[in-house]
């Protein structure tokens, strides 16, 4: 077997099986040559890491090195994982978002100061997996303000810029129980607590009067700020979505006999073969299956992991609340308790009814504005 990092890179196009450079390089760590997996990793990267469809071989190969060395690798050797995070992902920040995964997940916060050392002199690469690892951290319960190093980065000046810098560097009370990944060297694992779906809240009040006519008011802007969690369903597999708003002409009445209405393309009567039930849900719910459906992903992609998922599914909370975009944290929070939540269900054509379905409801306190927004996705 071939064990020098320039022949193994030479010949990985070769190769028709490629389980004998992974064992290798499992080996190698094992051995305690983090060097040697992280000189592999970057060889790797920069020979086949920008093609446009770089070769299955190094898919696969490059990988099992990375998740290697970011889940497997001891303490001491964290500095070869930061080395190859900071090549990779200086030119794809999408690796820098799933290395904070990573790594939040399979290590002691503690450890990863190591990671915030240094000041400014890892541009790119390292201080986008910086800011992703802060709120990875934040997810898990971890008290950033607490770690040293951690702390005086996260609240430096200079990170005003970055958009997660938005979100607070502690998990509100909203954010009760979000379903987080779990990593091996050889596959990972994540709960899809997609719906629609009954919370356990009973169903929606069936109010008084008559069901109220509606106008819609539907804006792009507002379509696209409510549709944010679940944008990367759409643009990265097959997914649908509706986002919609509307005027109402009174508060009152029944939920579900409202959504009915509403022509809804998602509730549309000719392919609807149940009517629509409505559950009465705590804003945690909407948020968890927000987070989900951002941080993990539809049926073709993978997400935008966990800081990334927190800031979307914050953002279209906001959108659902009628939020101004230009509005604080507290302020959003605060749009978020004042409205009333719903989840809805239904049997129709528009769902695909497999695995990735969404489907939840704003209604404004003066019961006189309403927000939906829908998904689903299929494989």
């Amino acid at each position: 077997m071939v064990e020098k990092v320039e022949e193994i890179v030479a010949l990985l196009s070769d190769l028709n099986d490629v389980n004998g450079v992974r064992d290798m390089a499992e080996q190698r760590l094992a051995e305690g040559d983090a060097a040697f997996v992280a000189d592999l990793g970057v060889a790797l990267f920069r020979t086949y890491g920008a093609a446009q469809r770089p070769i299955w071989q190094y898919r696969s190969v490059f990988d099992s090195v990375f998740r290697l060395l970011t889940v497997a690798a001891d303490a001491e050797h964290l500095g070869h994982a930061l080395r190859l995070i900071g090549t990779v992902a200086s030119g794809d920040r999408k690796m820098a978002r799933y290395a904070a995964s990573l790594l939040a997940s399979s290590r002691p916060a503690s450890d990863l100061t190591r990671a915030f050392a240094g000041g400014q002199v890892h541009a790119g690469g390292l201080e986008e997996l910086r800011a992703c690892l802060v709120h990875e951290l934040v997810l898990r319960g971890e008290a950033v303000g607490d770690l040293q190093g951690i702390a005086q980065w996260a609240t430096s000046r200079h990170r005003g810029h970055h958009p997660l810098s938005w979100l607070p560097l502690h998990r509100s009370s909203i954010e009760q129980s979000p379903d987080l990944p779990s990593y091996s060297v050889h596959g990972s694992s994540y709960s899809l607590p997609f719906g629609p779906f009954d919370t356990g809240a009973g169903p929606a009040p069936a109010g008084d009067g008559e069901t109220a006519s509606a106008v819609e008011t539907t804006t792009p802007s507002a379509a696209a700020e409510m549709a944010r969690a679940v944008a990367n369903w759409a643009e990265e597999s097959n997914g649908r979505i509706e986002a919609r708003t509307f005027a109402l002409s009174a508060a009152g009445g029944s939920i579900a006999k409202l959504l009915s209405v509403l022509d809804l393309d998602c509730l549309a009567p000719e392919g609807q073969r149940s009517a629509p039930s409505a559950f009465a849900c705590a804003p945690p719910q909407v948020w968890q299956v927000l987070f989900a459906a951002a941080s993990t992903g539809g049926a073709y992609n993978n997400g935008l992991h966990g800081a990334y998922g927190r800031l979307e599914a914050w953002k279209s909370m906001a959108g659902l609340s009628g939020a101004p975009q230009t509005a604080t944290f507290a302020d959003v929070e605060r749009h978020i308790h004042d409205h009333r939540w719903f989840t809805f269900s239904a049997t129709t054509k528009w769902f695909e009814q497999v695995a990735w379905d969404i489907a939840v409801a704003a209604l404004s306190p003066d019961g006189r504005s309403l927000a939906v927004l829908a998904a689903t996705d299929t494989d």
